[in-house]
Parts: structure tokens; sequence; C-alpha cells
């Protein structure tokens, strides 16, 4: 084929002859084979990361038609057209986007645009479209003004993702969702996990800290992470597994099973003078303890979030979890409801009653400062606590009382075991 002929076909076939700055003047082609007349120009292309030969031929408009033909000779053909095409301005922008039901997402950058990225030095064209696939960023283009690269973002899968995300709605309350519950007929199914309901699971490390998860098919599949545990009650409660765990008959439970289904119909966590008053009014009693919590089977378990105390107790050689909660006392409430609780509560009854109270070293009492200055001879424990208790010291400052007048009790008795040993 002449250089005349191939330039005729490739106006028939509506193709573009590309110029490049090669020996050869078009791109993809090169002189490789002067030394063979007949057919000293090939046509090579990128494809995969590899060059690829398209073929020898004998004139450099040939071998042009050949590149112009290939997917990637008409992927270049379409940049340089848009690159040769007028740039829209911002308003013509919105009124493409509109056309085309589009959003152009706007970001806190220097551009102004999710997805854009301003580079002075490119005077012609300083706002680049870049989006991020396969862990890879990938350039969609370069543009004259944001909101054109904005455009290209928006067309883009990423962009269109974005742009349901960000239309999405805000998260639910977790009355909100009680109440959508309730309209939509279904049932948040409480659990005895930390979150409260099935399949939710607590992760106080995330922004979203509960997830829902279903096992399905021998496989556990994420529904997604929610605000609240009743949001993500509500996604179980949508699925399929959900409403089979809900249509389950009814079981027999615990007493501290209903006490965590009472915790998660509550909207608003118990402070700790309405727990206080709580345990009164139902007779139990917040058991202190040796701990940095000062409740019995309460942990600080999670510092710093909204609800850092833990409620455990052992049953059958293992240790089950209650629940998390804003304050000790709620913790301490939670505990007392179970029957280990009432157990251990009985027993510290029984201890007091017995006078069996911890001892103190002789002459030594506990002040604000969580000092031991001395005290009159024949002072004992309760001696200390009514003390305490009349200088109207914090609830909190008492129960490290105890775990000071406790600590003293041991040294007390294994004084005698060092002394033997030495």
């Amino acid at each position: 084929m002449t250089s005349e002929e191939a330039q005729q076909q490739a106006q028939a076939e509506g193709l573009t002859l590309l110029v490049g700055k090669s020996k050869a003047g078009y791109f993809g082609v090169r002189l490789d084979n002067p030394g063979q007349p007949s057919k000293p120009y090939q046509a090579k292309v990128w494809r995969g990361g590899k060059e690829v030969a398209l073929g020898s031929f004998a004139t450099a408009e040939e071998a042009a038609l050949c590149v112009a033909r290939s997917p990637e000779g008409r992927a270049v053909a379409a940049e340089r057209a848009a690159e040769a095409a007028a740039p829209l301005t911002s308003e013509e922008v919105r009124q493409q986007a509109q056309a085309e039901k589009l959003t152009l997402l706007v970001a806190e950058s220097s551009s102004g645009y999710f997805g854009v990225s301003h580079r002075p030095s490119r005077p012609n064209k300083p706002y680049q479209a870049q989006v991020h696939r396969g862990g890879s960023s990938v350039t969609l283009g370069s543009f004259a003004t944001a909101e054109e690269a904005a455009l290209s973002v928006a067309r883009s899968p990423e962009g269109k993702a974005a742009a349901e995300r960000a239309a999405a709605p805000p998260p639910l309350t977790s009355e909100e969702a009680r109440q959508q519950a309730r309209a939509e007929g279904l049932t948040l199914v409480v659990a005895e996990n930390t979150a409260g309901y099935f399949g939710v699971y607590h992760r106080p490390v995330l922004p979203k800290p509960y997830q829902a998860k279903v096992h399905r098919d021998g496989k556990t599949v994420h529904l997604g992470s929610f605000a609240t545990a009743e949001e993500a009650a509500l996604c179980i409660a949508r699925s399929s597994e959900g409403q089979a765990a809900a249509r389950k008959p009814a079981v027999v439970r615990s007493p501290e099973w209903q006490a965590a289904a009472v915790r998660a119909a509550s909207a608003v966590p118990l402070t700790s003078e309405q727990a206080r008053q709580q345990a009164r009014a139902e007779g139990l009693t917040l058991l202190v303890a040796e701990n940095t919590t000062g409740y019995f089977r309460v942990s600080l378990s999670f510092p710093g979030l909204p609800k850092p105390y833990q409620a455990k107790v052992h049953r059958d050689g293992k240790t089950v979890s209650l629940g998390t909660f804003a304050t000790a006392e709620e913790a301490a409430l939670c505990i007392a409801r179970t029957p280990e609780g009432q157990v251990a509560a009985r027993r510290a009854a029984a201890r007091e009653r017995q006078g069996t109270l911890p001892a103190v070293p002789s002459g030594a009492f506990v002040n604000e400062e969580e000092v031991v200055p001395p005290m009159p001879p024949g002072a004992n424990g309760w001696d200390v606590l009514v003390l305490l208790e009349e200088r109207g010291l914090e609830e909190r400052a008492l129960r490290r009382a105890c775990f000071l007048l406790a600590c003293a009790e041991r040294q007390e008795k294994e004084l005698p075991k060092r002394q033997r040993m030495q």
C-alpha cells in the first residue's frame, strides 16, 4: 500500500494517522530496518506493560494506519482530540453534569473538589483528575478548570461510588433504629455479648465501632459498620439470617441475659448516682473490690471511650462478658443482678456479721491523702471506715480505703513467714 492509499483508507475508516516525534514521523512507527527496502517500517504499541510489534510495512503511512486501527492508537487519538477541543467553562461543566445527572463532589482541598489536585506549574491545564483504583492512583487527565476535572472524576466508577456515599442518610441514633425496626415489623434480636445484639460485634477502636456480621454458606459475611449497636442490629434484622433468628422459639433466658436486654432497650446510660439508687430500689449490693474501678468483677477495659467499664463473671470455668457501661456503678449494678454477684454479696454480708472485716496494723488509719499515720491503740478496720464516713469522704475514697486496709492485712499475715525464712 502506497502512502497515498494508506491516507485515503484511514479517511475512509474515520481514523487518524497520529503524528509522532520519531524518524518515521508517526506515533508508534519506527524505521527499524533501513537495510530492508521492502518493509523498513515497524508498527509497535505498548500493551500490558510490554512492547508489542504489529507488523512491518513498506511505507510509514501504512504502518501508521495499522497503529491507528489498534485499541492503543484509538485511545491516543481520543485523548488528543479531547485536548484539542476547547475547554469547558465552569458554568458549562455544571450544566453538563446536571444533564448527565452527576454530582461534582466538593472537598477540603486546594481545588475544592473530590479527586482533583491543583498543579500550578502547568499553567495551561493546572487541574488534574485522579482516582484510587486497584490499590493504585490512576490519572484521568489534566484540565483547564477545576470543574472540568471534577466532571471527569464524577463520570468514573469511583466518583459515582463516592457520590452515593455522600448522598447516604446520616447514621441512625439508637432510638431512631428501634423506631425504624418497629415501622418495618422487624425484631432486634438481643444476645449475650458486649454489643447486646445478635450478629453485632463491638470494636471500640473503629470510628463506627459496631459491626454487623452473619454466617452464610459456611462463611462470615460482613454487612457493614455502624455508629450504634441498634443500627447494626437493624441491618442484621433486615437480613435473611436475622429474620430466621427472630423466628426461633423463645427460650428461657438467664437473669443477666434479661438485664442485658433491658440495657439494650435503654437509650440513656445510668449515672453513678442513678445506678446506686436503682441498686437500693432492687435491694442489691454494689460490691467493692481491690481493683482500679473499686467494684467486684468490674474492669476499666476501654479507657477514653464512651463506655469504658466492662462487667464480667466467671461461669462454668469461663469468663462471660455482660456488657460495657459508661460508669463503674452501672457495671457493678449489672454484676449485682447476676447469680454470681448475689452469691458474692451474701458472702460479704456473712463476713460482716461475723466481724471479719479487714484488720489494720496496730495504730493506723487511712486519710484523704491515702497515707497511714498512727491511731490510738485498739483501733480496728471498722473504726477506720466509720471515721472516714464521718469525715464525709467520697465513695471512691472509701473504696480506696478498703483496698489499702486489705493490703495492710496481707502484709501483716506475711510478716511471720518472712521472719521464719530469715
